[in-house]
């Protein structure tokens, strides 16, 4: 499966009728992370930015420490599913054996299938980023990544992750909300934006993993139109991360952090 979208039918029912109904659903398929030709981790998503899902990926994931480190190979298509592999350096690869994860992935979940519990609570860097932002501003981002979507306009149930920054608002979309973010930062390097440029606006709740993978790629201030969890808050805190939640209309909730938010501008 290699498009985004996916033609099905459906019967519409309203009241009494039922009729044929021509939709468009988005793509869920596996895509596995090879790195030197050793699977990583097979992941449910959206076949569509994969260039930037894979270097998103492994900077979120700490699996490098930044794009010179990082080649992708190939991407092979297979009638079940997409492999994406990438060359790291020996020292790197040797440095997942410690933290090996068997992640069987879910568009929900990007801690399924980890082998330990130690595994899944890994440490997280600490951002110093000197971003600050205002309301009117993160109303604006918000704003803009809802017109910006254009596979949740065709088919719905799509998360988006955006970077909001001087140059205006860069916009991934995937099935699962870790993909998304993965595939900004991933877009985010290609792109040669800084992550201390601007911020994260996301359409999903703020999990653990989301402010793991934005701390890890040192994103400093991170929105989510939905709750957080507790886990996120005290990730966030510890990592130095602001994190804003039920980000809506004109007001939001701040749990870590807070100076980097003004009220006004």
């Amino acid at each position: 499966m290699n498009e985004p979208l996916q033609p099905v039918q459906a019967l519409r029912l309203r009241a009494d009728d039922r009729e044929p109904h021509a939709d468009r659903v988005i793509v869920e398929t596996p895509v596995a992370l090879l790195y030197n030709g050793e699977s990583f981790a097979v992941m449910m998503a959206t076949p569509e930015s994969l260039e930037d899902f894979a270097l998103g990926f492994a900077l979120s994931e700490g699996v490098v420490g930044d794009a010179s480190e990082f080649r992708l190979v190939d991407i092979v298509r297979h009638e079940g599913g997409i492999a994406l592999h990438a060359a790291i350096p020996q020292a790197r690869f040797d440095a997942l054996a410690e933290r090996r994860r068997g992640m069987e992935g879910r568009s929900g979940c990007g801690l399924c299938g980890v082998e330990s519990l130690q595994a899944a609570l890994r440490p997280v860097p600490h951002v110093a980023s000197p971003v600050r932002v205002d309301v009117a501003t993160i109303r604006a981002a918000l704003d803009a990544l809802a017109a910006q979507q254009p596979l949740n306009a065709l088919s719905g149930g799509v998360h988006a992750a955006g970077f909001a920054h001087a140059g205006g608002l860069l916009v991934r979309e995937d099935v699962g909300r870790h993909n998304a973010l993965d595939k900004l930062v991933g877009a985010m390097s290609h792109a040669a934006i800084a992550p201390d440029a601007g911020f994260v606006v996301i359409t999903s709740r703020a999990s653990y993993e989301i402010v793991h993978k934005a701390a890890t790629a040192g994103i400093g201030v991170v929105v989510a139109i939905s709750a957080p969890t507790d886990l996120a808050i005290r990730t966030a805190e510890a990592a130095g991360v602001t994190l804003a939640a039920f980000a809506r209309g004109d007001s939001l909730n701040l749990y870590s952090h807070p100076a980097r938010i003004a009220a006004a501008g």
